[in-house]
């Protein structure tokens, strides 16, 4: 194993300490593993958060027009409810908070005992969970599909709503929206090793790629032999566009990298996914590359489509100024 660290056990305090001083306008709560907003905004407060190794995810998208305080926990873990308060307390400035939680059953536990920490001390919070990961089936009997990449837009479009000065009722509707219009599909190359356990969490061969993995190294649907970048684009969204109606529609696109892919390959990437949508009459309205919401280093990517209307197009546009996302 071959990392630029420390302890194992210090990772996250040492990154979030390092990520800190490279960001000044943000402020790092040791213990509570949370960072946050140094000048609090009057508005709405958003809270997001969950393991670390998803790196620029959460702490990232901690800034203007986007989230107000975000939660590490320990690496691929949930941050625990004490965490979770913490950041909603930093968040909160009477106006209540939203939670953006990505459907694992950890962080929906964790976060929603945080939520009821918090409403014993008369703050509001109101939360929505994001479940766009195509792989999983979606099922109300199971914690069901996971959340990847499509958590980005919902950071993006709720904290846009929330700059408006929005009721906390209106910032979780375009939230839900945006999780009911926005799906992702995702693939493996080669694992990643997570810091004191020494050794990658699954293998596969030279030739051999995952479709479907999730970013905590969840089993895919299928493995395969390397595809070219016309063939992935066709398999990934393929997926996508057999579980939503996206005919005829304009898109925001993501493809995020998942920690060890170049952005040469995920640009061509790009550039099939759009040849792909093209033919299916869907326009691209704001296309995203790089890497957003990753897996350590693992070696993959993901595609995600958010389905726009008049709505959401206008929150997607409005500036935001955060270490790992910036719209002018």
């Amino acid at each position: 194993m071959k990392k630029i660290i420390n302890e194992p056990n210090n990772v996250v305090t040492e990154m979030l300490q390092g990520f800190v001083k490279a960001n000044p306008q943000l402020v790092y709560f040791d213990g509570a593993e949370v960072v946050a907003k140094k000048e609090k905004e009057n508005k709405v407060g958003l809270v997001s958060g969950g393991g670390s190794g998803h790196e620029p995810a959460h702490a990232g998208y901690v800034g203007k027009g986007m989230l107000d305080a975000a939660v590490a926990g320990n690496v691929f873990a949930s941050p625990s409810p004490d965490r979770v308060l913490k950041g909603i307390q930093e968040a909160n400035t009477g106006k209540g908070v939203l939670l953006i939680i990505k459907n694992y059953s950890g962080d929906i536990m964790n976060f929603d005992m945080a939520k009821e920490l918090a409403e014993m001390e008369d703050i509001r919070v109101e939360s929505v969970v994001v479940k766009d990961d195509v792989a999983v089936e979606d099922s109300t009997h199971s914690t069901g599909r996971r959340g990847i990449a499509g958590t980005v837009f919902v950071h993006k479009i709720a904290g846009a709503k929330a700059v408006e000065d929005a009721e906390l009722d209106e910032v979780k509707r375009v939230a839900e929206k945006t999780i009911a219009n926005v799906r992702s599909m995702g693939m493996a190359m080669a694992p990643c090793v997570l810091p004191g356990v020494g050794k990658p969490g699954f293998a596969l061969d030279e030739n051999e790629i995952e479709i479907g993995m999730g970013i905590h190294g969840e089993p895919g649907v299928e493995r395969t032999n390397i595809k070219t970048a016309e063939e992935l684009a066709n398999i990934l969204c393929g997926k996508i566009l057999e579980d939503f109606d996206f005919a005829n529609s304009e898109v925001a696109l993501m493809i995020n990298g998942l920690g060890a892919t170049p952005l040469m390959e995920l640009f061509i990437l790009n550039n099939e996914v759009q040849k792909v949508l093209s033919e299916k009459n869907i326009s691209v309205y704001k296309s995203f590359v790089g890497n957003y919401m990753t897996s350590l280093e693992m070696a993959g990517c993901s595609v995600t489509l958010l389905k726009l209307d008049d709505e959401l197009k206008k929150l997607l546009d409005v500036p935001c100024n955060t270490p790992a996302l910036k719209v002018w």
